[in-house]
C-alpha cells in the first residue's frame, strides 16, 4: 500500500487510483494519518488533474464508510434535498419542514459556508440554543418525531468528508467536480437516504458558472448516486443572481421564517423550492406526479403546517420555541443598517462578488478556524430589471465595514436595459 505522499504523487502525475489505495487515504484523513498538508496537496491534484468515475465512485464510498451509515425504520420515505450553493439559496430551511409537513421524513446533514457560498449550517448557528451538531440518537429521535431535522455532520457521519470539506474551503479546491461529488454524496449515502433531489446552481454566483460545467456536474452526481443504489433527480438552477433578496446568516433565518409565515414569498425563490420539493415528493411516492406534489406543498404552506414542522424542529433542537413568533427576539442584529441606492435599471449582477462581500463583512470565513459574525449581510437585494433605485441594505458590524460593503454591492451591479428573463429552472436529468 502506498504512503499517503506516494498517493498524492500518483495523482499529481495524472495516474489511476485503485479502490484500496483511495481507502487507505480516507483512512489516514479519518484517523489523522494524513497531515493536514497531504490532505490539502491531494485536494490540489485531484482538482488539477480529475478523477475517472471508477475513482470517484471509490472515494464516495470509502468516505461514506469512514463513519457510521444509519438505517431507518419510519412510515414513510427518507427523503433529502441538497444544493451546490449559492448566494442567498437559504431554500433548506423551508423545504424540509415542507416535505415533512407531506409525509417525508427529512435526515438532511448540511456544511458549513463553502468559499463564496453561504452555509446551511452557519445560518441555523445564528438561532439560540439551536444544537447543528447533536449525537445520532438525538437525530434519529427528532427526524423520527418531527419529521425532519438539518443539522451538520458529526463525529460518526462521514468523517473523513468532514475534514476534507473544511480543507477544500481555504485551498482553492472548492470548485472540483470530482470532490463536490464525493463530499455530498458521503453525506448522503451516510444518512440512509431512499431518494435525493440535488439542486446544481449555475450562474456568476455558483461554483460552476457555465451550463456545461453545471451539467457535467449534476451528470456526475446523478450516475455516482444511482450506482450506489440511491433514487437521484438533478435540477440545474439560475444563480445569477441571489435568490432570495436577503445573503448572510441571521438574515437568511428571518427571510426562510418570512417565507414559511407568507410574510414574503419571492416568485423566483417559491419556484425553485416548489420545484425541488415536488422531486422529493414524487421520489418518495407521496404523491404521483410533480404537479400534485407542488399542490400539497403549497396546502402545507398556506395551513400553516410547514411553519409549525420548523417551529417544532428548531424547539426540538434546543432553540427557542415561539422563534416564528417573536424572531427579532432571538436572531442578532448588526449596529449598522444602511440603504443603497442607484438609479436606472438593473441589467447584470455578479453575485460571487455579493458573495464575497458577505465573508468581507465576518459572514463567512477566510480560514477553517474563524469565526462568524452571524448579524451581518444584505437584505433587500435588488434583482435583474429592478427599477425601484434600490440596490439594497448592507448589515455591518461598524461603518467602516459597512463602506467597504457598499462598494462591494456597488460593483456587483450593472445597470442599463432591462435583461431578457432567465428561468428559475434551467434543466433536469435523472430517475425518470
Amino acid at each position: 500500500m502506498r504512503l499517503p505522499q506516494e498517493t498524492i504523487r500518483a495523482k499529481r502525475d495524472g495516474l489511476s487510483l485503485d479502490p484500496e489505495e483511495i481507502a487507505a487515504f480516507v483512512r489516514g484523513l479519518t484517523d489523522g494519518a494524513v497531515g493536514e498538508g497531504q490532505a490539502a496537496a491531494f485536494a490540489m491534484a485531484v482538482f488539477f488533474r480529475g478523477l475517472a468515475l471508477p475513482e470517484r465512485v471509490a472515494l464516495t464510498r470509502a468516505m461514506a464508510e469512514s463513519g457510521a451509515v444509519l438505517a431507518w425504520d419510519l412510515p414513510g420515505p427518507v427523503l433529502d434535498k441538497h444544493s451546490t450553493g449559492g448566494i442567498g439559496d437559504t431554500v433548506s430551511l423551508p423545504l424540509a419542514p415542507m416535505v415533512a409537513a407531506c409525509g417525508g421524513y427529512v435526515p438532511m446533514i448540511s456544511g458549513r459556508g463553502l468559499g463564496h457560498t453561504g452555509g446551511t449550517l452557519d445560518k441555523l448557528a445564528s438561532i439560540p440554543g439551536y444544537d447543528a451538531t447533536p449525537g445520532l440518537d438525538t437525530f434519529r429521535r427528532v427526524v423520527g418525531r418531527v419529521g425532519c431535522a438539518i443539522i451538520g455532520q458529526t463525529a460518526e457521519l462521514a468523517p473523513a468528508d468532514r475534514r476534507l470539506y473544511a480543507i477544500r474551503d481555504v485551498t482553492g479546491t472548492v470548485e472540483s467536480l470530482d470532490l463536490i461529488t464525493a463530499s455530498i454524496l458521503s453525506k448522503k449515502l451516510a444518512a440512509g437516504l431512499q431518494g435525493l433531489v440535488m439542486d446544481v446552481k449555475q450562474g456568476s454566483g455558483a461554483f460552476m458558472a457555465g451550463l456545461d460545467a453545471a451539467r457535467a456536474l449534476a451528470e456526475s452526481i446523478v450516475t455516482v448516486a444511482e450506482g450506489a443504489g440511491l433514487r437521484t433527480v438533478a435540477l440545474i438552477t439560475d444563480m445569477d443572481a441571489p435568490l432570495a433578496s436577503a445573503a448572510g446568516n441571521a438574515v437568511e433565518v428571518a427571510y426562510a421564517i418570512d417565507y414559511l409565515t407568507g410574510a414574503r414569498r419571492e416568485p423566483r425563490f417559491h419556484a425553485v423550492t416548489l420545484a425541488l420539493g415536488a422531486e422529493m415528493l414524487v421520489a418518495g411516492g407521496l404523491a404521483p406526479d410533480r404537479d400534485a406534489a407542488s399542490g400539497r406543498l403549497e396546502a402545507a404552506l398556506a395551513s400553516g403546517r410547514a411553519a409549525e414542522k420548523f417551529s417544532e424542529m428548531v424547539a426540538a433542537l434546543g432553540g427557542p420555541g415561539d422563534l416564528l413568533n417573536a424572531p427579532a427576539r432571538y436572531l442578532p442584529a448588526a449596529p449598522v443598517r444602511r440603504p443603497i441606492r442607484q438609479d436606472g435599471t438593473v441589467a447584470e449582477i455578479d453575485t460571487r462578488t455579493i458573495g464575497l462581500a458577505v465573508i468581507g463583512l465576518g459572514g463567512g470565513r477566510t480560514r477553517p478556524e474563524d469565526a462568524i459574525d452571524p448579524r451581518v449581510g444584505f437584505t433587500d437585494l435588488a434583482g435583474p430589471g429592478d427599477a425601484s433605485g434600490r440596490l439594497g441594505i448592507v448589515h455591518a458590524a461598524d461603518e467602516a465595514a459597512a463602506d467597504r460593503a457598499e462598494a462591494a454591492l456597488r460593483a456587483a451591479y450593472r445597470m442599463g436595459d432591462a435583461p431578457s428573463g432567465r428561468p428559475a429552472i434551467i434543466e433536469r436529468l435523472g430517475a425518470g
